[in-house]
């Protein structure tokens, strides 16, 4: 079991403001704020971070939806946000028949997915 995992990010700030907006549809919250890294808790564990980093290499992460409502409305929030579409939400039956997932570029170009298997 993975206790938690951190994202690279170059511009800190604007990386926060992104994932404060992204993850709230998925129950996270700000846990802890530090001045080049902050913590996002979900379900009483603080699961993920940013840390600004003056390289980043892209990586990508999925989230564990509960609803595929959750899963749109990640979608949604993170395209409000500043995040870029890179697979609308949806089945993808070549992953599994009940994977129901929804992709986003972050500022730094991390491909952040939210799935779901409902």
């Amino acid at each position: 079991m993975i206790e938690h995992v951190s994202v690279p990010v170059k511009d800190f700030r604007k990386a926060k403001k992104f994932y404060l907006a992204a993850l709230k549809p998925l129950k996270y919250k700000l846990n802890y704020d530090f001045k080049d890294a902050a913590g996002f808790m979900a379900e009483g564990h603080t699961s993920f971070w940013i840390v600004k980093k003056p390289r980043v290499q892209k990586t990508h992460i999925a989230f564990r939806a509960r609803t595929r409502k959750m899963v749109r409305d990640f979608h949604k929030a993170a395209l409000q946000a500043g995040g870029k579409d890179h697979g609308k939400p949806g089945l993808r039956k070549d992953y599994s028949p009940d994977y129901y997932a929804a992709f986003i570029l972050d500022p730094d170009g991390n491909n952040i997915e939210a799935v779901t298997y409902n």
